[in-house]
């Protein structure tokens, strides 16, 4: 994942932020472990909270269930008392204070369906390519619990949801994804993955997106690190040519969250 070259309006990446992100390794490991959520001492939660219980999957996060199931991620982990990281196990019984709302997207082992989900409108961009990719990026990040309008923003940072954009580092697609990513997030997957086909440029960069936020609970270190590779956020903080970046992934997904176009 890098910026377009120069012959695209975006400006390109340095080398020593590709060689960060090329270099980006992380280990996440699952175990199966059955526990219940404890229910003693829990914080008071508002009032417009409803219960809704959970089995904990591989590949779930705190903040994927809070995005998925309509509900705030910090009342995930103080409410189900994980650590400050959000950790969970897979087959741990968690309980997920959802906001608003009688029912909603369980998933996991509870067998739940979507009820009475709302969603806020998106916008939708006039170009009949470009509308593509945003819908194939939005309809990846919701089947992965990644946010939506966070992955719609990078991925307009990134190339403007153009999926004919290669950069100078050849980075790929709408997602700008580079070779070596693709080839980890193969990984995650479980298949093989085509960056020029968008469905599989979408789900890279939406996978990546995933597993940064794992990593961390700062939203611009986790934007930073799809730019500047996490391995180099946690070593060196975000670098000068970074924080533009953050600040205007911030800036695009609050206009998409308002519905408001983009130029």
């Amino acid at each position: 994942m890098t910026r377009p070259g120069p012959r695209h309006p975006f400006r390109p990446r340095t080398r020593r932020a590709v060689r960060a992100a090329v270099g980006l390794v992380l280990a996440a490991t699952a175990t199966a472990v059955h526990a219940v959520p404890a229910h003693a001492d829990h914080e008071r939660l508002p009032a417009d909270r409803t219960l809704v219980p959970y089995v904990v999957e591989p590949g779930d996060t705190a903040s994927g269930l809070a995005v998925r199931l309509g509900a705030w991620t910090a009342e995930v982990v103080s409410h189900n008392h994980l650590d400050r990281d959000g950790t969970l196990r897979v087959g741990q019984r968690i309980e997920v204070p959802v906001v608003g709302r009688s029912g909603g997207r369980t998933g996991g082992r509870t067998g739940g369906k979507d009820r009475g989900t709302t969603r806020t409108r998106m916008w939708q961009h006039p170009d009949p390519d470009r509308e593509k990719v945003r819908r194939v990026i939005a309809g990846a990040a919701r089947s992965h619990g990644v946010d939506p309008q966070l992955a719609l923003a990078v991925a307009w940072q990134e190339s403007g949801w153009q999926m004919g954009v290669v950069s100078s580092a050849d980075a790929i697609g709408a997602m700008q994804v580079l070779p070596s990513t693709g080839r980890w997030m193969e990984q995650y997957a479980g298949r093989d993955l085509d960056l020029r086909r968008l469905g599989d440029n979408a789900r890279a960069g939406v996978l990546l997106l995933d597993l940064l936020s794992r990593h961390t609970d700062r939203r611009a270190h986790k934007i930073g690190a799809y730019y500047q590779g996490l391995g180099a956020v946690r070593e060196h903080g975000l670098y000068g040519e970074t924080k533009p970046y953050v600040r205007n992934v911030v800036a695009i997904k609050r206009r998409l969250e308002a519905g408001r176009p983009l130029a």
